[in-house]
């Protein structure tokens, strides 16, 4: 199953949503949601072209930091982010409001953080 890696980025004006390896697959919107299913949309009119095998991909999204800590703010915030990561709050607000980006030791353990995180609420039974 070929991976298929879209790239979630905020500009001035609205979010943006691209295949970083796949040419032809891109969307934007007013929300991370809508650049999603736009880019996803792309996807499926590049099969019906047939530009691209009709097959099964699997989807992963890269988020810069700052759409990542907007997009989720509402479900995680800086004292949650703190918490799991270990990163202070300061600095990921800073992250969040796009004034600092985080270095590469920084996006992996806020990455490691978040998927540590999904790997327990899997686990998870009421």
């Amino acid at each position: 199953m070929k991976i298929i890696r879209i790239v979630i980025e905020r500009s001035n004006d609205c979010y943006w949503a691209y295949a970083e390896n796949l040419a032809g697959v891109s969307g934007g919107g007013d929300t991370v949601e809508e650049a999603k299913k736009e880019a996803l949309n792309a996807l499926e009119l590049q099969k019906e072209l047939g530009n691209i095998a009709n097959r099964e991909y699997e989807i992963r999204y890269k988020y810069d930091a700052e759409s990542l800590l907007q997009y989720y703010k509402g479900i995680l915030n800086n004292p949650a982010i703190e918490r799991i990561t270990g990163i202070n709050q300061k600095l990921i607000h800073q992250y969040s409001t796009g004034k600092k980006k985080p270095r590469i030791a920084q996006r992996q353990k806020i990455t490691e953080a978040l998927h540590r995180l999904g790997r327990e609420m899997l686990l998870i039974e009421l």
